[in-house]
C-alpha cells in the first residue's frame, strides 16, 4: 500500500500538479486581467453583502465560512510546521505563490460552481465541480470520476489526516490517549454532520471567524514583541526560497526544489485552490448579488484568508522562535507547540492543542459537507448512502486519531492529487465562461447596476445550466 501511494505521488506532485496549479492559477490570473489584484477592495466588499439567506440556499458567509471551515486545519499549523522542516524557511513563500494566484483560480471554479448549480429533492442548492463538468462540458462519466475521487478525498481520507493532528496534539498537551481522543472526536462529529447542511453552516458561521481572530491575535502579539527579528526573518523566507541561504542551524542549505516543492503541496493542501472542494459549498449558497461571480469573489479571498493571513501567522510563531532545527527530527504539531512554548511555557503547548482541536475539528465537518454533495450527484442519497458516507467519516476520525502521521498525509497527497487533476481539466476548459460571465459582471458594476444574471441574454453559455434559479423573478426573491 506504501508503495502503491509514494509512486501515485510521484507522478501527481512530481509531474502534474507541482506545475499545473501554479500554470492554472497564472493563467486565470492573466486571462482575468489580475482580478484578485485589481479588485482586490471587491473581494473583500462581498463579504459585508453576504448574510442573508433563503429557503433554497445558506447565504454567502456561511458558505464561505464552510469552506474555510476546511480549509483552517491541520495544513495551517502541523503542515505549515512540516513544509519548513522539509523544504526550509523558503517554502513559506511558495505557499503565499500559491495563494495569491490561487485567488484566481478559487473565484474560477466558485463562479462555475454557482452557475451550474442544481435543486435537489429537498429544494437544497447542490453543485461543485462534478456538476459543471457534467453538465458544463457534458462528460458525465468524468464528473463521476471527480465525485469518487471527492468521497475518498474529503470523506474519508482527510479526515483521518485532521483527527490525526487532534489526537497527537491533546497527547503533548494532556497526555490524553488517542483511543479516547478518536471516540471522543466521533461523538462531536456525530452530533453535528447528522444535523445536515444548515446544522453545519451555522456551526462554522460561529466558531471560524471567532477560532481566526483568537489564532491571529496570538501571532500579532509576538510580531510586536519581537519587532526588531522581523526583517532577518523575511530575508531568511526569501533567501531560502530560492536556494541562496547555503545553512540554517549548521545543517546544509535547502534547494529551490525542495523549497517550492513542500511549499505548494502543504499550500494547496491548506488553502485548496484549485482542488475542488470549495466550490461544492459555493454552489449551495443564494448569491448576492444574483450573479454568478458574485459568489466567486466571496469565496475568491478564503486563499488569502488561510495562507497569506493564518499559515503565516504559524510561520511567523516558528522562526522567531528559534524552535526550529534542521536535523532535529521535530515536525508537525510538536514542532509548533514547542514555538509557542518558548514565548508562552507550558501554556503555549496547550493553546496550540486548543487551536489544533478547533482547527481540525471544523475542517472535519466542513470535508464532510463537501463529501455529502458527491452523494446526491452520484445520486445515493435515497439508497442509504447519506447513512453510509456518514458512518464511514466517522470511522475514518477514528482510524486517522491512531495512525501513523506520515501513513495519512501520504495518502492525503495521493488522494488530493488525483482530484485536483481532474478538477483543473474542468475549470480551464471551461474558462470562456468564466471569462464571459466576468466581464459581464464588471461591466455592471461600472454602468452602476446591481449586477444580476439572466440566461436568456447569454445564449452561447448556458447548455446545461437550470434556467430556472437564474430567470429575473429569482433575483427578486435572492
Amino acid at each position: 500500500m506504501s508503495a502503491a501511494i509514494d509512486f501515485l505521488n510521484t507522478i501527481f506532485w512530481g509531474y502534474i500538479l507541482i506545475y499545473g496549479l501554479l500554470a492554472v492559477g497564472v493563467f486565470f490570473t492573466l486571462y482575468l486581467g489580475l482580478i484578485q489584484f485589481r479588485h482586490i477592495g471587491h473581494y473583500f466588499s462581498s463579504i459585508f453583502n453576504a448574510r442573508a439567506a433563503d429557503r433554497a440556499g445558506i447565504s454567502p458567509f456561511q458558505a464561505l465560512c464552510t469552506s474555510l471551515a476546511s480549509r483552517v486545519g491541520t495544513g495551517n499549523l502541523a503542515g505549515v510546521a512540516i513544509a519548513i522542516y522539509l523544504g526550509g524557511p523558503g517554502a513559506i513563500f511558495w505557499m503565499w505563490v500559491v495563494a495569491l494566484v490561487g485567488m484566481a483560480t478559487a473565484y474560477a471554479e466558485s463562479l462555475l460552481a454557482q452557475l451550474y448549480k442544481v435543486r435537489d429533492a429537498q429544494g437544497q442548492y447542490r453543485g461543485g465541480p462534478a456538476y459543471y463538468i457534467s453538465l458544463g462540458l457534458g462528460q458525465h462519466w468524468l464528473g463521476v470520476v471527480f465525485a469518487l475521487c471527492l468521497l475518498l478525498t474529503f470523506g474519508l481520507v482527510f479526515n483521518a489526516v485532521q483527527a490525526n493532528s487532534i489526537s497527537e496534539a491533546m497527547y503533548g498537551a494532556f497526555g490524553l490517549p488517542p483511543m479516547i481522543s478518536s471516540i471522543g472526536l466521533a461523538v462531536l462529529t456525530a452530533i453535528i454532520i447528522f444535523g445536515g447542511l444548515r446544522s453545519i453552516a451555522r456551526f462554522a458561521e460561529v466558531v471560524v471567524p471567532f477560532m481566526a481572530a483568537i489564532y491571529l491575535l496570538v501571532a500579532i502579539y509576538v510580531l510586536v514583541t519581537h519587532i526588531g527579528q522581523v526583517p532577518d526573518m523575511l530575508m531568511l523566507i526569501l533567501r531560502s526560497a530560492f536556494g541562496l541561504e547555503q545553512a540554517v542551524g549548521g545543517a546544509v542549505g535547502y534547494g529551490v526544489g525542495q523549497a517550492m516543492l513542500n511549499g505548494i503541496k502543504r499550500g494547496l493542501f491548506s488553502n485548496e485552490a484549485g482542488m475542488g472542494s470549495a466550490p461544492n459549498i459555493a454552489a449551495t449558497a443564494t448569491p448576492q448579488p444574483h450573479h454568478p461571480a458574485s459568489q466567486g469573489f466571496v469565496q475568491g479571498l478564503g486563499p488569502f484568508i488561510d495562507t497569506i493571513m493564518i499559515c503565516t501567522a504559524t510561520a511567523v510563531m516558528i522562526l522567531l522562535s528559534g524552535a526550529f532545527q534542521p536535523d532535529s527530527g521535530v515536525t508537525g504539531v510538536k514542532l509548533t507547540q514547542m514555538a509557542m512554548e518558548s514565548y508562552m511555557g507550558p501554556a503555549g503547548s496547550i493553546f496550540i492543542a486548543v487551536a489544533i482541536f478547533f482547527f481540525a475539528f471544523t475542517s472535519i465537518i466542513g470535508n464532510y459537507s463537501y463529501a455529502e454533495n458527491s452523494i446526491f450527484f452520484l445520486k445515493l442519497d435515497r439508497s442509504g448512502g447519506l447513512t453510509a458516507l456518514r458512518v464511514a467519516c466517522l470511522g475514518m476520525v477514528m482510524w486517522g486519531a491512531i495512525s501513523k502521521l506520515d501513513i495519512v498525509w501520504n495518502l492525503a497527497d495521493a488522494s488530493m492529487g488525483m482530484m485536483a487533476t481532474v478538477n483543473l481539466i474542468g475549470i480551464v476548459a471551461l474558462s470562456g465562461v468564466v471569462k464571459k460571465l466576468t466581464v459581464d459582471y464588471l461591466q455592471q458594476i461600472r454602468e452602476g447596476k446591481q449586477p444580476t444574471f439572466n440566461p436568456d441574454q447569454h445564449p452561447d453559455i448556458v447548455r446545461g445550466i437550470d434556467r430556472e434559479i437564474w430567470l429575473p423573478q429569482q433575483a427578486a426573491i435572492a
